[in-house]
């Protein structure tokens, strides 16, 4: 193994306070990491650059977000770093990497098939990969190191051993909250797709009813192209339509739905119209149900807690705050599943 896929191994395996057994496979996760960190960079310096394209609205979007991400990251790590708690510094930027950056932003930035790029975001985000690389490099000072060098025309001598970590700034929490509901509605598309056997090539048009939470009109276009979506209506006829919620809002796949009163089951066409999807009453009544039964439970275990005025008087006010949120979302979603529940009956 390389010295930096051993390195990340160790450190995996040695949380602060406690021992554990060396094990290989953590090494060889360290090694997969090296060749995720490689790929990002091969994929981003192989995009060809436009300068007479504009930056695409769901790029701008990316780019801003993860500039948020990246502050909060810095501001955990200095606190994991001030605490010596090495090896959950090394879990955050391993994360982070995987996660935020190559699964989600160069996703989003990334152009169309054998489509340039636009320069703006280029720029953005080489100028990302270069803090990115600074903070993996006390972990995985090889690679970084490579990397940050052919990354951009360096002069003789500098190198990212002396180069300044990027410090902390302010951070937009609200920003944040409301990509990570982005991701799941996002998430939620794809598991349609999947369950309905919508490819991901077709595009669909969607509806969404707006709640409390759950989704922020600010990230559409993220939505759209990530989702590869024609349309997003903010209002919606058939509530049956095929659908899954976020937060208090839920989202539909739009269509033509009939109902067979002989079966009990739905014949829906989505856009395209060359697919149809069958969906079954039943089945689909017994879930809600159960849903909103659990909803309904875990309303009145927040409710116990907003009645106890022992909680309320002596609890810190962030904790109770936070309970009175968790009371609006459940009691939005009750609605909104009683709503769909009435509609099937």
């Amino acid at each position: 193994f390389g010295a930096d896929g051993v390195r990340v191994g160790m450190l995996l395996c040695s949380p602060a306070g406690g021992d554990l057994l060396f094990d290989e496979s953590l090494v060889k996760q360290g090694a997969g990491f090296s060749t995720k960190i490689w790929n990002a960079f091969r994929l981003v310096k192989n995009w060809e650059v436009s300068t007479e394209i504009v930056q695409p609205e769901h790029s701008k979007l990316g780019i801003r977000w993860f500039g948020n991400k990246i502050n909060e990251v810095i501001s955990t790590l200095n606190t994991q770093f001030d605490q010596f708690r090495i090896s959950e510094a090394l879990m955050t930027v391993y994360t982070t990497v995987r996660d935020e950056f190559s699964g989600w932003l160069l996703e989003i930035v990334k152009p169309a098939y054998q489509q340039p790029i636009d320069a703006k975001t280029y720029n953005e985000v080489i100028e990302l990969f270069d803090q990115m690389l600074r903070l993996m490099h006390p972990f995985m000072p090889f690679i970084t190191e490579e990397i940050w060098q052919l990354l951009l025309e360096r002069k003789e001598g500098e190198s990212i051993m002396v180069s300044q970590i990027p410090q902390a700034e302010k951070f937009d929490d609200d920003l944040l909250s409301a990509f990570e509901d982005l991701k799941e509605a996002i998430s939620g598309l794809r598991n349609l797709r999947i369950k309905n056997g919508i490819k991901n090539k077709d595009q669909i048009n969607i509806a969404v009813k707006e709640g409390e939470k759950g989704y922020d009109k600010f990230f559409s276009s993220v939505l759209i192209k990530m989702s590869n979506i024609n349309s997003i209506k903010e209002t919606i006829k058939d509530i049956n339509a095929p659908s899954f919620m976020v937060g208090s809002s839920t989202f539909y796949i739009t269509g033509k739905n009939i109902i067979s009163p002989e079966t009990g089951v739905f014949t829906f066409t989505p856009f395209p119209p060359t697919i149809t999807i069958t969906r079954n009453v039943t089945e689909e009544l017994k879930k809600l149900e159960e849903e909103l039964d659990y909803t309904k439970g875990f309303l009145n275990s927040v409710m116990k807690k907003l009645n106890n005025a022992n909680f309320v008087n002596n609890a810190p006010a962030s904790v109770v705050e936070k309970e009175r949120t968790k009371q609006i979302d459940a009691e939005a979603k009750i609605k909104i599943l009683e709503e769909r529940i009435a509609g099937l009956k």
